[in-house]
Order: structure tokens, then sequence, then C-alpha cells
């Protein structure tokens, strides 16, 4: 549970963080005077439940009694359909089929790269720890 409520504090933080960022870039670089308070509202409230669900969800990976396909298939699942829940009803995503099919695809994509990173440095310090340990 600390573990939990740790991760979730970091990942609030993170994403109100991002949200912070990328309304200075948008007023920066887009030449905004002003911004729509019920925009930057419900944004940053996304940022934050992203950032949350995204810095918590991966708790599934540190369950033992899983298996690493049943933990990444559990991360997946969570992870795509509050993704997608959130930023379809937030905005992100216009609710078009074609918008969500190409948004999927990317997310798929970016999903398999990014845990195929992960998957090949844990592999690479399990083999360091287990040469060290010979």
């Amino acid at each position: 549970m600390k573990t939990f409520l740790f991760r979730s504090m970091i990942g609030i933080f993170f994403g109100a963080f991002v949200s912070v960022v990328i309304t200075y870039a948008f007023i920066y670089f887009g030449r905004y005077e002003t911004i729509d308070s019920g925009m930057f509202f419900r944004n940053s409230l996304g940022s934050i439940f992203c950032g949350w669900f995204f810095s918590t969800s991966p708790l599934y990976f540190e369950l033992p009694f899983l298996k690493l396909h049943q933990q990444t298939i559990l991360h997946f699942i969570t992870v795509t359909i509050l993704f997608f829940i959130l930023s379809v009803g937030i905005g992100w995503i216009p609710f078009h089929i074609k918008s969500i099919l190409i948004t999927a695809i990317l997310f798929i994509v970016g999903y398999v790269i990014m845990w195929l990173c992960f998957y090949l440095y844990f592999k690479n310090e399990a083999k360091k720890l287990n040469a060290e340990l010979k």
C-alpha cells in the first residue's frame, strides 16, 4: 500500500507538471494571450489522471504470482481502457472511427516498443547480476 501511495503521488505530480509545461508551451509558442479556463481544467485533470494510472499500473509487474505474459496483458488492458476512455472523453482524440483507429495503432506500436526496451534492459541487468554471482 505504501508503494501504491508513493507512486500515486509521483504520478499525480508528474501529470500536473506535464500539464503546466504543455500550457506554457501553447502560450509561448502558440502566441496565445489568454487560455480557456474550462479547457485548462479539463486537460490538467486528464494529465494528472494519466500520470496517476501510468505510474501505478506497473505494479502488476511486481506481483510474483503472475507470469510475465499475464502481467503484460493486465497492464496493457488497464492502460489502454483508461487512456482511451479519458482521451475520448476529454477530447484529446476526436470521436471518429478513423481518429480512434490511428491513435490505437500508434498506442500499440508505442507500447510494444517501450515494453521491448524495458524487457531487454531488465534481461541485460539480470544477465549482469548472474555473471557477478558466478
